[in-house]
Parts: structure tokens; C-alpha cells; sequence
């Protein structure tokens, strides 16, 4: 049976994702704060996705019976420091001249609330990581990058599906994990709770 499914998040990249599979979704997106307690990155996502998911749910009220909410948080985590967006164009260079040459991991929480005919909740949550390799820039390569403006809303000041792609050396794990979104493990999870 097709539940009702709702993406908790104002991410373009994850709603193109989503409709690239054939989901059909509507987003909800909530502006309360998300503070998270853990230090670990795995843990990190898992609570800011779930936060995300629970913050539409408390949103929807009486409408929630039959509804499945998605959420999800990505980072990019370079020697155990998060790297968040870019403040500036030059935190995007600083940022992004700290990546080149090496390795560094991308993880995606996904939260996923299932609402019964009674309202009854079931929770998933978890967390999907990603190795990305950078080949070597040079600072005018970093800089050209940065005046595209494609580094400046997203975490780790890069877009692997953009103008980036020319400096991506491999990665190990899932490609749309560092887009945005595990598409295909929150397809399955769809497909175990019944919802697609």
C-alpha cells in the first residue's frame, strides 16, 4: 500500500534524488533549531536526521496517520573536524585547499517515521559513509572553482555532481550518499515498511 511519504528537508539535490526514482513525495520542511550531542560523526547525522523528521511530525498534528517522513543530515568530515558550508568565498578556498591530495569521508543520516492508520510510529535511523578521494589542485584551480559559487552552500565547500566532479579521484561507498541522499538503501527501507 503507498503511504503518504514526506521529505523533511529543503535540500534540492535530495528532491531530485528522490524524484529520479519515482518516488512521489511532497516536502515539508522545519526551521526549529538542531542541536546535536554527540561528537562521533555516524551519531551526529543519525540525530540531526532523525531531529529533522521529528520536527515536521510535531508539525503535521492529526494529518500524520498513514504518513511516512524522511529526513536527513549530511557532513564532511576531514581529520574528525566537520566541515560545514562556507562562511565566505575564502573559507570555501581554506576549506577546500585543506581537501585536495587526500582522503576524507562524507557521511549521510537518514531518519525514516512510519505512521500506522492509528498513528502508531516506528523509527529507522541510521548513518551512510562515504570515502572521497581529491586529486591535487592548484590554488588557481581552487580559486576558479570558488568563483562559480557552486561551493557556497554546501558542506565541504564542494558539489560532487558539479564543476567538482573534474577533481574527484574516486570514492569508496555510495555516490548519492555524497550528493545528499542514500537513494537506493532509503528506496529499500521504503520498500520494508511497506511504503513504496
Amino acid at each position: 500500500m503507498n503511504k503518504r511519504i514526506i521529505l523533511g528537508s529543503a535540500s534540492p539535490r535530495r528532491r531530485e534524488l528522490l524524484a529520479q526514482v519515482g518516488v512521489e513525495f511532497e516536502v515539508r520542511v522545519s526551521d526549529k533549531e538542531e542541536i546535536y550531542k554527540s561528537n562521533i560523526p555516524e551519531e551526529i547525522v543519525k540525530e540531526l536526521s532523525l531531529m529533522k523528521a521529528e520536527n515536521v511530525a510535531l508539525e503535521l498534528d492529526e494529518s500524520i496517520k498513514d504518513t511516512v517522513i524522511i529526513g536527513a543530515d549530511t557532513i564532511v568530515v576531514l581529520d574528525d573536524e566537520i566541515l560545514g558550508k562556507p562562511a565566505d568565498e575564502e573559507d570555501a578556498v581554506r576549506m577546500l585547499a585543506r581537501l585536495q591530495g587526500r582522503e576524507h569521508r562524507v557521511y549521510t543520516g537518514v531518519a525514516v517515521l512510519k505512521f500506522g492508520p492509528d498513528g502508531e510510529k516506528t523509527v529507522i535511523n541510521y548513518p551512510v559513509g562515504t570515502k572521497v578521494y581529491v586529486n591535487a589542485m592548484t590554488e588557481d584551480e581552487i580559486r576558479a572553482y570558488v568563483a562559480t559559487k557552486e561551493p557556497l552552500d554546501k558542506a565541504g565547500a564542494y558539489g560532487i555532481q558539479g564543476k567538482f566532479a573534474a577533481y574527484i579521484d574516486r570514492i569508496d561507498g555510495d555516490y548519492y550518499n555524497v550528493v545528499g541522499l542514500p537513494v537506493s538503501r532509503v528506496c529499500q527501507t521504503l520498500k520494508e515498511i511497506g511504503a513504496k
